[in-house]
């Protein structure tokens, strides 16, 4: 049953991400962080680590440079945590290494 109510807690996290990549340059930037956040915090209360960590960084990106075009990398990388059922501090370190890959970092 836990299996389950997880896959339920996973799909409303990507359905959430693909919400805002769906309005991404129609939407307030206010609005864009408040629903990163609210991700951020379904993420730690469930244990979705590397869902965390995404999350968090892309509230910092968003406080420096707003709309940016980062943000679908961001949010792509969020939805691929989200279906992740790995949530073991390695799983973390792969997620921000790729998003570093990403970035160019």
């Amino acid at each position: 049953m836990k299996h389950d109510a997880m896959l339920v807690i996973r799909a409303d996290m990507i359905n959430r991400i693909d919400a805002i990549a769906a309005q991404r340059g129609h939407i307030r930037l206010s609005t864009m962080c408040e629903e990163v956040d609210r991700i951020r915090h379904v993420a730690r209360s469930y244990g979705m680590e590397p869902l965390e960590q995404l999350a968090s960084m892309l509230e910092s990106a968003l406080a420096l440079d707003g709309h940016g075009p980062i943000v679908l990398s961001y949010l792509d990388m969020m939805r691929d945590a989200a279906a992740c059922e790995d949530a073991a501090p390695q799983a973390s370190a792969t997620y921000m290494a790729a998003m570093s890959l990403r970035m160019g970092a």
